[in-house]
C-alpha cells in the first residue's frame, strides 16, 4: 500500500513538473485581466481577460486576444531587458484608455498611441469641458 502511494505521488510530481517547465519556456506570452474597455492596435476591446504574445519568434509584432476579440500590435520600441513581473500599462486620454506598454519576461514592448484616436479623445474631452462651462 505504501509503495503504490509513493508511486502515485512520484507520478503526480513528474506530471506537474513537466507542465510547469513547458509553461516556463513561453516567456513572451502573458495573460492579463483588464477591468475597463481600451484601445489596442487601433481596435476597441472590451474589458476582460487577454492573452498577449509574439506572433513568431522571429518577429517583434504582438497579438492581443480574448475568446472573441483581438488586435495586432506593432511596437515602436523593444527593450530586451528582462522584468520580474509581467504587466501592461495604459495611457488615459479623455474617457479612453490606450494600451501603451507591455512588460514580459522576454522584454518590454512600447506601443505608439494612434494620433487620430488621441486627437478624437482630446477633442471629445475638450468639448465636454466647454459645453459644461457655458451652463
Amino acid at each position: 500500500m505504501k509503495k503504490s502511494y509513493f508511486i502515485a505521488v512520484l507520478a503526480l510530481t513528474c506530471v506537474l513538473g513537466l507542465g510547469g517547465s513547458s509553461r516556463a519556456q513561453d516567456t513572451s506570452r502573458i495573460i492579463v485581466h483588464v477591468p475597463f474597455d481600451f484601445v489596442a492596435g487601433g481596435a476597441m476591446l472590451p474589458a476582460g481577460t487577454y492573452s498577449v504574445g509574439r506572433i513568431s519568434d522571429s518577429q517583434r509584432s504582438l497579438v492581443i486576444r480574448s475568446d472573441d476579440k483581438g488586435a495586432l500590435l506593432l511596437p515602436i520600441v523593444f527593450d530586451g531587458a528582462a522584468v520580474d513581473q509581467a504587466k501592461v500599462a495604459f495611457q488615459h486620454v479623455g474617457d479612453s484608455y490606450f494600451l501603451s506598454r507591455i512588460e514580459t519576461p522576454a522584454g518590454v514592448y512600447t506601443l505608439g498611441l494612434p494620433r487620430v484616436m488621441t486627437k478624437v479623445a482630446q477633442t471629445k474631452d475638450q468639448g465636454t469641458l466647454s459645453s459644461s462651462g457655458t451652463n
